[in-house]
């Protein structure tokens, strides 16, 4: 047996292994799902969705393409059969990574030609920039295939309502990447510790934040330069627009949209309400190269059915001070919580602690070694932020997974068994109304009022 074959046994069994140590349930860990219910597979797919396979396509391999390939490689039953990206060099990294793993996959330059040439794909995961997402997305869904799209839904609200309704009258699943609608962490802490524990009485106050230091351009290897003639058939002013493009208007909505998008969304979650006004400030203060405001902060206000609530939210791009994190505060008391676990001495809780022992018993927290103090005080404190190594009182549920593995296998137990998605393009598009009226409130420089009817695609 020759040296080739024997490596590539060991490639295919290793890949096996990979699978069995890091799906834990796989497919068949659904969810709680909220909203929309699931769509099965077409009629001449019947055995594959019994087998609990599926073929999917990937369109933009770029570093969120990537996380997401990551992601479904640790998924079993899910097979990468075509890639697609108008840039070599992503084209390479992909579907190299993807050869490790033992997929050989078929590359595209031009994604309709995938959708031409691929007749036996099930779904296809968009990861491209924002402003291509509402074509790529229509095109897929009209071929018959289920979509999941990264969020932001489009930098463009009207190109966002075309895909919802597309979804619609096609009959096929559109899962939006808001991934944190997936988190375990995050739907313990909502959906049990805030909203059915009312651990923290009536919420009138959240805070969230995502600072990074400075950064310069994204640059790119001098020798995967793609040609001019390219770029422009692309939609592409420049080299530089194509690998910045989220700074650019034409492109994206800038570091509210890019980064904001993820925590406003669980204002919403948390209150039971879409906001009814934001007021605004931002600007282009630092970098002079850029079409995007580089720090905002905004102000939202909730009609909740307890009352008015208000959310400030802040990103800043010249400073990483604090990090990336939320806070939802109440009268009896308040949680802090991440998406990624964080080392480190956090100011664990307030001078008394509360009576901790019937939470523990119940469940919704899991118990520390150190004794648990006996002051009773109606203003508690908890910072899921910390793991359970450096924390007191961490939640009784972890992610042990990528950041977005979770919200992949909601969307594949939807194709497969039915299950509710977790964010389907209804939710995704109130989160983008909530999200891209920011930057306008910014540009009028005044308080802008929200009705109802604009959250509705």
């Amino acid at each position: 047996m020759s040296d080739a074959t024997n490596s590539q046994k060991k490639k295919k069994f290793s890949r096996r292994d990979f699978l069995k140590s890091s799906a834990s349930a796989g497919l068949g860990m659904a969810l709680t799902g909220t909203v929309l219910k699931g769509a099965s597979l077409t009629k001449g797919k019947e055995e594959k969705k019994k087998a609990g396979n599926l073929n999917i396509a990937i369109i933009g391999t770029g570093v969120q393409g990537r996380i997401l390939i990551e992601s479904c490689l640790r998924i079993p039953g899910i097979r990468i059969t075509a890639i697609c990206d108008i840039w070599e060099y992503s084209q390479r990294y992909a579907s190299r990574y993807l050869k490790k793993y033992g997929f050989t996959v078929n590359i595209y330059e031009d994604y309709r030609d995938l959708l031409s040439k691929e007749k036996n794909l099930d779904a296809v995961i968009i990861a491209t920039p924002d402003w291509m997402h509402a074509e790529q997305t229509n095109s897929c869904l009209e071929a018959g295939l289920h979509v999941y799209c990264e969020k932001e839904m489009s930098n463009s609200l009207d190109k966002a309502r075309t895909m919802v309704n597309t979804s619609r009258r096609a009959s096929k699943l559109l899962q939006i990447g808001h991934q944190r609608r997936s988190n375990p962490r995050y739907i313990h802490a909502i959906n049990r510790l805030v909203h059915e524990k009312n651990l923290l009485g009536r919420v009138s106050q959240a805070y969230a934040q995502w600072n990074r230091a400075k950064s310069d351009m994204i640059g790119w290897p001098k020798k995967y330069t793609i040609e001019q003639s390219k770029l422009e058939k692309y939609g592409y002013a420049s080299m530089t627009h194509f690998r910045n493009w989220r700074w650019f208007k034409k492109y994206g909505g800038g570091p509210i949209v890019d980064l904001g998008s993820h925590q406003i969304d669980l204002f919403s979650w948390v209150f039971g309400v879409n906001p009814s006004s934001v007021i605004a400030s931002g600007g282009i203060d630092y970098y002079k190269n850029r079409e995007w405001y580089d720090n905002v902060m905004a102000v939202y206000e909730f009609k909740t059915k307890k009352g008015i609530a208000r959310a400030l939210y802040q990103v800043q791009s010249t400073t990483k001070h604090g990090g990336f994190y939320e806070t939802f505060m109440g009268e009896n008391g308040s949680i802090v919580i991440s998406e990624v676990l964080q080392r480190g001495n956090w100011a664990w809780r307030e001078a008394h602690a509360p009576e901790w022992d019937s939470l523990v018993k119940e469940g919704y927290l899991q118990s520390e070694t150190q004794p648990i103090p006996k002051v009773k005080t109606k203003n508690i404190f908890v910072d899921v932020r910390v793991t359970a190594e450096a924390g007191r009182w961490p939640l009784p549920v972890e992610l042990a997974k990528p950041a977005h593995q979770p919200h992949l296998e909601n969307f594949f137990n939807a194709i497969i068994f039915g299950t509710p998605l977790n964010c389907p393009g209804e939710v995704g598009y109130e989160c983008a109304v909530a999200v891209l009226k920011v930057n306008e409130a910014i540009k009028s420089r005044r308080l802008l009022k929200l009705r109802p009817e604009q959250f509705k695609a």
